[in-house]
């Protein structure tokens, strides 16, 4: 990362990142965007017990949706399921248990979905982890790239096929701003070479996330695909894995629903439907998903070896032996 992409980005940050940015720029919000009902559609949420998903879950319940939480915890996801159905008054809200790091489950609990469930309207691809030091899963690949892109990619690509039956699809993806100091690194996707900075990986995965984003628009013009930097939000994740600049920003972080507003807006609103797929996303408005002059665009062919190698992972971890689909860890149904 380099000093002026890094510099850059933290004035940006201070500005436009913080409570004070979110402030500012919800000053030039339409109130009627969710001025919305979204009873009988569906929505599937990864990270829904706590933080921005979370709060994502709990708004989309109060507008009558049907609300299937993908979460890690069990206990912690049935407790945040108590407080969404009884502050929201909708019942429709349904947990399912799965770790997004463990690939292979991913698929196997994707898989299952589309046999029990007839649509999905809209997917949010939130679950997320920064990791201190670089350690593997069961399938052999590391955690960040296993939970934030290979998790990510399979559970989307496993539901295309059930989003694209469905009315007004729509995918989101919860990025971060931290991605604009990363370039595509296509030939060190899991951070094997060189010292394992975990808070630079994470900033790699979520470049990642949004070069994917770009890609499936092209490819799945039915479906409305779209990626989105919260901000600076005062969640668990950035208290436990980022504790530092956690205290360093203290009241300037954004609440948990300012970080969740553009997420909402953007599976809710029919005005983000307005928007071209592919979008990059802050504050409920479009911004570029690259600093001026910072290097960090992609070739066509370092983008076509991105998607070539998570195809390949893919294919990989979806040729396990087909007995693993009845094994006893098979994702619950709740």
């Amino acid at each position: 990362m380099s000093l002026y992409r890094n510099a850059v980005w933290f004035l940006n940050g201070i500005h436009q990142y913080t409570r004070k940015g979110y402030e500012a720029a919800s000053k030039g919000f339409d109130p009627q965007d969710l001025n919305v009902s979204v009873v009988g559609r569906s929505f599937m949420i990864t990270g829904a017990n706590s933080g921005i998903g979370r709060a994502t879950a709990m708004a989309i319940a109060k507008k009558g949706g049907t609300v299937h939480m993908v979460c890690r915890n069990k206990e912690k996801a049935e407790e945040a399921r108590m407080d969404i159905v009884n502050e929201s008054g909708n019942t429709e809200v349904h947990i399912h248990i799965v770790d997004m790091s463990e690939t292979l489950k991913v698929w196997e609990f994707a898989e299952a979905f589309k046999k029990q469930y007839p649509s999905l309207n809209v997917l949010i691809n939130n679950a997320g982890c920064m990791v201190r030091k670089r350690e593997l899963n069961a399938e052999g690949l590391e955690k960040s790239f296993a939970t934030n892109t290979m998790g990510v990619y399979i559970l989307t690509q496993s539901l295309i096929p059930l989003l694209q039956k469905s009315r007004d699809p729509r995918v989101i993806i919860v990025s971060s701003g931290g991605m604009l100091v990363q370039k595509l690194r296509v030939d060190d996707l899991q951070s094997e070479r060189g010292y394992f900075d975990g808070v630079m990986v994470y900033a790699q995965n979520k470049r990642q996330q949004v070069v994917l984003t770009q890609q499936w628009a092209k490819a799945n013009p039915v479906i409305h695909f779209s990626s989105m930097h919260p901000g600076w939000v005062d969640t668990p994740a950035v208290s436990t894995s980022m504790p530092q600049f956690h205290h360093m920003m203290g009241e300037r972080l954004r609440s948990v629903e300012q970080g969740a507003d553009t997420v909402v807006w953007l599976a809710l609103s029919r005005a983000a439907a307005r928007t071209s797929s592919g979008t990059f996303f802050q504050d409920r408005s479009p911004v570029p998903a690259h600093l001026p002059l910072a290097w960090t665009r992609s070739s066509a062919e370092e983008i076509q070896s991105f998607m070539a190698q998570l195809e390949t992972l893919a294919g990989v971890i979806q040729s396990q032996p087909d007995a693993e689909l009845n094994s006893p860890s098979r994702p619950q149904f709740v």
